[in-house]
């Protein structure tokens, strides 16, 4: 078996503790369970292989990428155990556990300032601008997330394993959106099965750009990049509800408090418009969302922090 075999086939297990009476039944994916910790394996692998496979990435070339961390941190591991050369373009805005994980895997960091440790739209704009001047240095591949449509076919997998853990009997699915490619891929499948699966997608309430609001400064890492992103496709969005920070931080916690899983902020983002979701569709209904990443990504910041 390959290291790469390894990405996928998650657990999918039942909330039991901050689901109230009278509510839908909530389910949780435990993407942490993927090699690096994080979802993103999935796409990583699936959008290099596809450059592999059309020839837009070679032996001997050099990947490029923007990243918060977790993706920097897939690609890492695809690249390490492919052979490729990465460097990744991020910035202290995200956890140092993230950047670390990223330069231990042999990826090269190229660091940005951010304003005051928050995720803004000038940011990740200064990113995807650096990272697109070392694209042009010869023998160099742009991963370029936000805009590579292969990365939504690493997640139609997840749709899959959604679809035959639940039996089939999914009515909701909750994912909050950074690049947006995970809710569009397990959307895609989710809705093929059952044209009716409720599709809902979490955004920042400080940066509610999906719901018409303006970009603002946040610090959920991963999601809310000030802008509608390119692989958006509202045909395949039910609903789109905003969560604060304070709220995706506060039930991060009490996920690992409570229901003993360890996860990071969208996760908890995602739980707290689960729970909204699942109150009003109501008992004998069945609402899935994911937990992203490993909270083991996160122990740094204010998440986590004592003290």
């Amino acid at each position: 078996m390959h290291l790469l075999d390894a990405i996928g086939h998650t657990s999918l297990i039942q909330l039991r503790r901050l689901v109230p009476d009278g509510a839908a039944d909530v389910f949780v994916k435990l993407e942490g369970e993927n090699p690096t910790g994080s979802m993103k394996d999935r796409m990583a692998r699936a959008a290099i292989e596809r450059a592999e496979a059309d020839g837009r990435l070679k032996p001997g070339d050099t990947v490029v990428e923007y990243s918060g961390g977790s993706t920097g941190a897939s690609l890492a591991l695809v690249c390490a155990a492919k052979g490729y050369r990465l460097r990744i373009v991020t910035s202290d805005a995200f956890s140092q556990e993230k950047r670390d994980h990223m330069a231990a895997l042999g990826a090269e960091l190229v660091l940005i300032p951010s304003e005051g440790g928050r995720t803004t739209k000038a940011l990740i704009l200064q990113m995807i601008d650096t990272a697109r001047r070392l694209a042009a240095e010869p023998r160099t591949w742009w991963f370029n997330q936000l805009e590579n449509a292969d990365t939504i076919a690493g997640y139609h997998g997840l749709g899959e394993e959604i679809w035959q853990q639940t039996g089939g009997a999914v009515d909701a699915f909750v994912q909050a959106a950074g690049a947006s490619a995970s809710s569009r891929g397990v959307a895609t499948v989710l809705k093929r099965h059952r044209p009716d699966v409720h599709n809902v997608v979490v955004e920042p309430a400080e940066s509610a750009v999906l719901s018409g609001g303006s970009p603002g400064a946040h610090r959920i890492e991963g999601i809310g990049i000030g802008r509608v992103p390119p692989l958006w496709a509202p045909e395949l969005v039910d609903e789109v509800i905003t969560v604060s920070t304070d709220d995706a931080e506060a039930m991060a916690r009490r996920l690992a408090r409570e229901e003993a899983i360890f996860a990071g902020t969208s996760s908890g983002a995602n739980v707290v418009a689960a729970l909204q979701v699942a109150q009003r569709l109501g008992a004998g209904r069945c609402v899935v969302t994911l937990m992203v990443d490993s909270g083991l990504k996160y122990l740094s910041t204010a998440v986590y922090r004592r003290g």
